[in-house]
């Protein structure tokens, strides 16, 4: 699979570069594409990202900066496909709607979540692994299922998580005494 006419920043890392398929996109500095990932003409990945292994990222699709791309997972970019025109010719370039899709910073899409065309999904926002996104989500909304709803805030849930982990590096009590067995 090639990397051919793409527009890649420095320090971006393709650690497999015989197992992907990039062309026509623009990759910007410090992101990191795994194995067996396509990137097609006109996407754009800002700096900063994961782009793990399996992922299809097709034309029309706008990542931003530090978002994290799980395995698996797949954008579309038209929102009603065919494959031949009404006269049964197959359809070629420019013969069908490109629809865009936006994914803007540090948001994080799970394995397996399939984000279906003419989306934003929002700064700081979480897409649950296996979720089919067919509505725009806002700016720091958790959403899981199929189709995908809102179940949470991620600002919430880090500050839980943060201080989760404050209290597990606390110091904890001296341990008593051992029993004595008779």
């Amino acid at each position: 699979m090639p990397i051919t006419d793409a527009d890649i920043g420095p320090d971006v890392g393709i650690f497999y570069p015989d197992l992907v398929n990039i062309y026509g996109c623009r990759i910007e500095s410090g992101s990191r594409i795994g194995p067996f990932v396509e990137i097609q003409r006109g996407s754009q990945i800002g700096p900063r990202c994961k782009i793990s292994s399996h992922s299809f990222i097709c034309a029309g699709v706008s990542i931003g900066a530090e978002v994290f791309v799980g395995h698996g997972v797949v954008f579309t970019n038209e929102l009603y496909p065919e494959a031949t025109n009404a006269d049964g010719s197959l359809k070629r370039d420019g013969e069908w709607e490109l629809v865009e899709t936006v994914v803007e910073a540090r948001a994080s899409i799970g394995s397996n979540a399939t984000i279906v065309a003419g989306i934003t999904i929002g700064e700081g926002a979480l897409v649950g692994a296996g979720a089919v996104v067919t509505r725009d989500v806002p700016a720091f909304a958790i959403v899981a299922g199929c189709p995908a709803r809102v179940v949470g805030d991620t600002r919430t849930k880090r500050a839980e998580s943060a201080a989760r982990a404050r209290s597990v590096q606390s110091p904890r009590p001296e341990p008593a005494e051992p029993l004595q067995v008779a």
